[in-house]
């Protein structure tokens, strides 16, 4: 039952960090996807093609492959080529995830035990998937600092606005809902 629970709220935190990342880059122009801060920073752009590059690794016949692939060229993945149009980017990082969330689907809660290898290190399925949802989520949110420094003032909160924490109720179960008349 916790198994169960843990892959039901691992696919959650999944969709959740996909959504954020992605409401976020709604609030930019395309050439500010690709702006990076500095020449050693990396753009949102890049961060995408990156998470994509791993994903597609890591989830590729997840149980049964080696998590890093033998094709994988990771060091492309933080360089901008000719074909990595804005949407050619999205379509990678749609990919990436359909991949990511597609394998997690599929996991039984009997198989968190069973031991994959990345990079020839074994993980535990969970040791695996939690490794991976720390990647994630530490490129998500390098992904919302970039897009919010570039949308300025004109940027929409993804979470509870700066100095407005009075104006949400938390409901019994424990998500964050506007009070009528504060927006």
């Amino acid at each position: 039952m916790i198994a169960e629970h843990y892959l039901q709220d691992v696919l959650l935190q999944l969709r959740k960090y996909r959504d954020m990342a992605e409401k976020a880059i709604a609030q930019i122009s395309e050439e500010q996807l690709f702006r990076a801060l500095d020449p050693e920073s990396n753009s949102s752009a890049l961060i995408m093609k990156h998470m994509a590059g791993n994903m597609r690794s890591r989830w590729t016949d997840f149980l049964t492959t080696d998590g890093e692939k033998p094709d994988r060229q990771r060091d492309r993945e933080f360089l901008i080529e000719e074909v990595d149009t804005a949407a050619h980017v999205r379509a990678q990082w749609e990919d990436g995830w359909a991949r990511t969330l597609s394998a997690i689907e599929s996991l039984r809660p009997d198989e968190l035990s069973r031991v994959v290898t990345i990079r020839g290190e074994p993980h535990t399925v969970l040791e695996a998937i939690n490794r991976q949802l720390m990647h994630y989520a530490a490129h998500v949110g390098q992904i919302v600092l970039l897009a919010k420094h570039y949308a300025g003032e004109q940027w929409q909160s993804l979470s509870i606005p700066k100095g407005r924490s009075g104006a949400f109720d938390v409901s019994k179960q424990g998500t964050a809902y506007p009070i009528e008349g504060t927006r």
